[in-house]
């Protein structure tokens, strides 16, 4: 029996970024210097797939540092932590490495460079992920005060007015948070925003990504973590821009083939903690079922690099 015809449309850039990518490299490295275990607080980037894999190799994930015995090294998620975490580590004495993304690093320290000329912070994030747990633990308790929403800005209770900046979560949807920055400048005019917007290229490159591909795509596969805030954000940006459909999936034997059938178009991204492994997954169970006509959607070129800690770097 012949196979139904299928337009697949695969999103690029999709994927690994370059923060995710050094992430992992760091765990690897650590396991390869100071052999298993060695242990990593929350996990690394937010995918199961790697998480897994790095486990196998003798990574140890726990939540809190208290959790990780002082003779082992011990590694701080991509996602950036609180300044009492590295603190708590050099008083016990731990050999720990910082695997923050460059990027969430540079929110830091916009962060405290604005405190430092005495302007309270106003953050938009998602509470209790752990990139907005660790940018508020930059600073003071009651420093940095948290929106989620344009409603929770006309909520939010500031020290003055005329001494506010305020950053952003580096994963989020770009448009939703325009709407919230619009309705931050129009409640306190003097706010001070970051000099060079802080949601990431890689971010901003997969969004824009989905937005040219969402149009032409009957549905649509988001490979990637339910915990993954860039993943959940490709999501949403695919049906405003007029996907009918979108699943996202952590590996081909979760999409739900019921609700694809009889459709003529499937557009496939992935998150930036997503392996490329994953997503062949997926186009490989794709051309199981379909007879396959394949295009190429891609509105940038990445080709980002982060360095490795110090510690960890051979020398030359």
């Amino acid at each position: 029996m012949p196979k139904p015809p299928l337009t697949l449309y695969l999103a690029a850039p999709r994927g690994f970024c370059a923060g995710v990518d050094r992430a992992i490299k760091i765990v690897e490295m650590a396991l390869e210097k100071w052999g298993a275990p060695v242990f990593v607080r929350h996990e690394i980037v937010h995918n199961k797939y790697v998480v897994d894999g790095l486990r196998e190799k003798g990574a140890v994930f726990v939540e809190e540092l208290e959790e990780c015995p002082e003779d082992r090294p011990v590694i701080f998620s991509a996602h950036g932590v609180p300044k009492s975490v590295p603190a708590e580590a050099q008083r016990r004495e731990m050999v720990y490495v910082d695997a923050t993304c460059p990027l969430v690093s540079k929110v830091h320290i916009e962060a405290q460079r604005h405190a430092d000329n005495g302007l309270q912070m106003i953050m938009i994030g998602h509470k209790g992920h752990p990139e907005t747990v660790g940018t508020m633990g930059q600073l003071p308790e009651g420093e940095v005060l948290l929106v989620e929403t344009v409603a929770d800005v006309a909520r939010v209770q500031v020290r003055d007015p005329g001494q506010l900046a305020f950053v952003t979560q580096t994963t989020l949807s770009i448009d939703d948070t325009a709407e919230i920055v619009a309705a931050l400048k129009a409640r306190f005019p003097a706010i001070i925003g970051p000099h060079k917007e802080d949601i990431c290229y890689a971010t901003t490159n997969r969004q824009e990504a989905v937005k040219a591909m969402a149009p032409k795509c009957d549905a649509m596969l988001v490979v990637g973590a339910p915990n993954s805030s860039n993943s959940r954000r490709l999501v949403e940006v695919g049906a405003k821009a007029g996907c009918g459909y979108t699943q996202l999936v952590q590996r081909a034997a979760d999409i739900d083939w019921r609700a694809l059938e009889g459709i003529a178009s499937i557009g496939i991204t992935a998150g930036a903690s997503a392996p490329e492994a994953l997503i062949d997954e997926v186009i490989a169970a794709c051309h199981d079922r379909f007879d396959i006509t394949t295009e190429l959607i891609e509105t940038a070129v990445e080709n980002v690099e982060f360095k490795i800690p110090r510690v960890l770097r051979v020398p030359a």
